[in-house]
């Protein structure tokens, strides 16, 4: 009979959209104050792979990724989306933007060593039910040293310079997990 364990922490990853850099840098504050200090940023890029978004964000997107530096349980991932979409909807009552109902867009996730997971509200067939009204999709994978799209992934999830950036976050999760492995290995049990 297998027995349950305890998953490995996960490092947290959140993508952020939005045509006002002031905007996101201010989300970037926000996330901050519950997620933690910020790791590793990624440069912001011309988010130009589809208009999808352009009806509420407006025009001019950019992407930007942050990772944080502590790692989380991959269980709080529902807690995590329901928190940034409150951010969401603070910064949107905030802007007071009657043109642009929704300024920003943040998108969390995780990455681990074999995978990159997404937060959504939207069910879709290739997602699981985690919980308060939020689903997880495995969005892009790591096989065999480098990370590999899957049908669904989006198109912006594509590109080999988000790839680098998710190689970077995974990393340093490695690195924090090795460094914790041996901190464990170095403790002894103290006697009575």
């Amino acid at each position: 009979m297998a027995t349950p364990r305890r998953p490995q922490p996960v490092k947290l990853l959140v993508g952020l959209l939005g045509g006002d850099v002031d905007l996101l840098r201010r989300a970037r504050q926000l996330l901050a104050r519950c997620c933690g200090p910020v790791s590793l940023a990624s440069e912001m890029w011309p988010f130009d792979q589809t208009d999808y978004y352009a009806d509420e964000m407006g025009p001019g997107l950019q992407r930007w990724f942050l990772s944080f530096e502590q790692t989380v349980p991959p269980g709080r991932l529902a807690e995590i989306k329901l928190e940034t979409n409150a951010l969401e909807r603070q910064i949107a009552t905030d802007c007071l933007l009657p043109d642009i109902p929704r300024p920003v867009n943040i998108d969390p996730g995780y990455i681990d060593l074999t995978k990159l997971v997404l937060a959504t509200t939207k069910d879709r067939g290739h997602r699981i039910y985690i919980g308060h009204g939020i689903y997880a999709e495995v969005t892009v994978q790591y096989v065999g040293g480098v990370w590999q799209t899957l049908p669904w992934t989006y198109p912006d999830y594509r590109q080999p310079h988000y790839h680098a950036f998710f190689e970077r976050v995974r990393e340093q999760l490695r690195q924090q997990r090795t460094h914790a492995a041996e901190a464990r290995a170095g403790e002894t049990p103290t006697s009575p």
